[in-house]
């Protein structure tokens, strides 16, 4: 129970820094940011494996945010592991700040950039593909959204996963059911968990 409440508080003090940050700005993704909370929570603070004080460890677990519209709970995060400042969320999208609207390489945390919706799983598919090849045990996340599975490259990512068995490649739907501006394809959405496991 400690740990399902400090998951929980973790993720509330990110939605709220996600909030701070998009107000701030006057702009921003806030809604994507705050359904994605608890998924970061629990990937920065119980399942990654990672050393936050070295990026570049070699033998640190990837995280790769598909859905870089939601950048500012990518940030949240880090600022919650020790790594940002009030400061620096403050700076989102502000000019020449590393904290833009879509996570960039600019950000010193970012293992790729993600404003082109879809990109995720095939970034995600050659990190766990080259980790496979270099006999790293490092395992790839990859958080996408549930309007982005329309793109024709998540499917040929998950093949190329399932081709090559990427038993190192997670990927995380997060359903929040919202489009830019209506509701997600509910009935591509529906339709995802069983083209899935006929990949797989």
């Amino acid at each position: 129970m400690e740990l399902i409440s400090f998951l929980e508080q973790t993720a509330y003090r990110m939605r709220e820094w996600s909030l701070k940050m998009t107000t701030n700005a006057g702009s921003g993704h806030a809604t994507s940011s705050l359904s994605a909370a608890d998924i970061m929570a629990v990937l920065f603070f119980y399942a990654m494996r990672y050393d936050p004080k070295n990026f570049n460890n070699p033998n640190n677990d990837r995280f790769i945010l598909s859905k870089g519209h939601a950048a500012p709970i990518l940030y949240a995060a880090w600022k919650e592991v020790g790594q940002l400042t009030e400061e620096d969320l403050l700076s989102y999208r502000s000019f020449d700040s590393v904290l833009e609207g879509h996570p960039t390489l600019r950000f010193p945390y970012a293992e790729a950039s993600t404003g082109a919706l879809g990109i995720g799983l095939s970034i995600g598919a050659g990190e766990s593909l080259s980790a496979k090849l270099d006999t790293r045990s490092y395992k790839t996340f990859v958080l996408m959204g549930d309007s982005e599975i329309s793109e024709g490259c998540i499917w040929e990512a998950a093949q190329i996963a399932a081709f090559y068995k990427l038993n190192n490649l997670i990927g995380i739907i997060d359903c929040n059911r919202l489009g830019q501006t209506t509701p997600t394809m509910e009935a591509l959405e529906g339709d995802a968990p069983e083209r899935f496991k006929k990949i797989f």
